[in-house]
This record gives structure tokens, sequence and C-alpha cells, in this order.
């Protein structure tokens, strides 16, 4: 029988071995991890990305700032992070989550990652009339976090103030999407911070701008998106904040300048609540680091059905 030459052809590579392919990275995405925590619950996050064939990873703390992680070990489905000193993680990544353990110093607590959602929402086509957060009255519709005997928040002269620092503040409702609005004055060499969802922190502050970085200054996603422009700080007088929120997408207007627009948040930022991003949350005033901020007129707007 004869043999055409692109028939021998098509056995001839049908023989040859197929090339090698490298098994995936199991551990690339966003993963959101809630723990164990002295008070309630503690929430973590890594970013693992692979840029120029090499492996990136980002982790935020249960408090403070995100920051990138260099020294680290990746064998295959096991990843060993040392994070801060007297600190380490050893995930494993199996069946689409990670798992393993915590080591601070001599304690060790158990870890489960899973995926965080995308949250890829359109913005809705209206929104609801702004509706009051806060009554000018008292404090109906709002919590201390912790100890209510820690908690220095009041009402004075219609103004939501908190006196010196203490518990965090935050609302009995939760949200999902949403148009906030809120007014403030922040004393000078205040720290604070407006939570969306209670798991974004947008910064309040009016430290020395040698005591932070862009990305954690006033009007910022703390940590993870800084505003631009250059406002001028006021400290001691009011400033207004209009804060979108769709999905992972926000858009923050300061006293009429929209600073941040249409960006993506990438993950949670220290100080959450939980790491549940794909759930509603409330809004959270921090009231842990300083005291003397004054908060009014505080509303919220959802999508319209």
């Amino acid at each position: 029988m004869k043999c055409s030459a692109s028939f021998l052809a098509f056995l001839l590579l049908a023989t040859l071995p197929l090339p090698s392919q490298t098994p995936k990275n199991p551990f690339l995405g966003r993963w959101d991890f809630s723990m164990p925590a002295p008070h309630g619950v503690g929430a973590s996050w890594l970013g693992i990305t692979e840029k120029g064939g090499k492996t990136e990873i980002w982790y935020q703390p249960t408090g403070g700032n995100v920051f990138q992680v260099k020294d680290f070990k990746l064998q295959g489905s096991h990843l060993s992070l040392p994070l801060q000193p007297a600190l380490s993680w050893e995930l494993n990544a199996s069946a689409g989550k990670l798992t393993g353990t915590e080591k601070r110093g001599d304690a060790v607590t158990p870890l489960i990652g899973v995926r965080a959602p995308a949250l890829k929402r359109n913005a809705p086509k209206a929104w609801s009339a702004p509706e009051a957060l806060f009554n000018g009255k008292n404090l109906d519709g709002w919590e201390p976090i912790g100890d209510p005997a820690a908690s220095h928040w009041v009402v004075k002269d219609g103004l939501l103030v908190n006196q010196e620092h203490g518990a965090n503040l935050k609302t009995t409702r939760t949200f999902e999407d949403f148009k906030a609005h809120f007014e403030v004055n922040c004393p000078d060499h205040a720290n604070s911070g407006f939570y969306l969802r209670g798991r974004y922190e947008v910064q309040l502050e009016y430290e020395p701008l040698t005591a932070n970085p862009p990305e954690r200054r006033i009007g910022s996603v703390y940590g993870r998106i800084a505003p631009v422009g250059d406002l001028p700080r006021t400290p001691g007088k009011w400033e207004t904040f209009e804060i979108t929120l769709v999905g992972r997408v926000v858009t923050v207007v300061r006293n009429g300048v929209t600073t941040i627009n249409h960006k993506e948040i990438e993950g949670i930022t220290g100080g959450a609540l939980d790491a549940n991003e794909g759930e509603p949350g409330p809004f959270y005033i921090q009231g842990d680091h300083t005291g003397g901020l004054k908060f009014r007129n505080i509303t919220v707007s959802v999508p319209k059905k």
C-alpha cells in the first residue's frame, strides 16, 4: 500500500513526545483568611501573582498595611511565608483552598484561605434618596465594637464625637453597594478611618506628612489606593466625603474633588472586621487610635429597586 507524503508526516508527528507543560501555580489569586483572634475574628489576605515568570506575594495582616513578602519558599503545593519577626505561615493548596498554620512565637493558629470573590457588578441605574444614618440626637443605629465600657462616642451639639481613643463604632445595619456621605472634622495629629462594609478603610488623618506615604494619608483606601491631586490639609475644619462602592470599584470625592476615580480595591485593609468580602457589611468608624474627631450628616443611598 502506498502512503502519501502528508500521511507519513502525520505519523511522524504523532510519535514525537509532547512538550512538557509546567503545572499552574495553585496559589495564584487573591485569598481571604478569617481566623480566631483574642477579641473575635481576625482577617488577613494574600495576593499572589506571576510577573515576568516570577511569583509575587502581597500580605495584608490583621492590622497595619499590605506589604510585599520577598523571602518565601514555594514548592509545588506548599508555601512557606516568613512574615514578621516570630511570625510565619505554612500553607498547602488543595481543592481550591489554602490550609495550614500560623506560628506566632509558641502559639499556633489554624488557617483556612478561600478565593476572594471577584465582585464584578454593574453600577445601578438609579440610587435611592439619601437616608440619614446618624440622627444628631443619640446613638440609635450605632453600637461600639467590643467592650461598651471602652467607648467614648457621644452625641454633643448634634454631632457624633469621639472624646478620646477607645472603642470603634459601627452601624447596626449592613450594606452591599452604596453611596455614602459624611462630614468630618479631624483635629491636627489625629488618626482615624471610615470603613466600607467593615473591610475597607478610607483613611482620616492629620499626622505629619513624614508619618505616612500617600497611600496611607487622608482620603486614601488605606495602604491600597492613594488619592490623586494635592488638596489643602485643613485640620480642625469641616470636610465632606462622598464615597461610592459597587462591588470592588470605589470612587471618593473629597470636598467636591474626585480623588479616587473608579479604582478596584484588591482586598481588605488592616482592621477589617472579617474577610467575608462577598457579604454585606456595616460602616464603622475607627475610634481606637485617637480622639477628638467629629462627624455630622452621615447618609447612605442604596441601589434603587
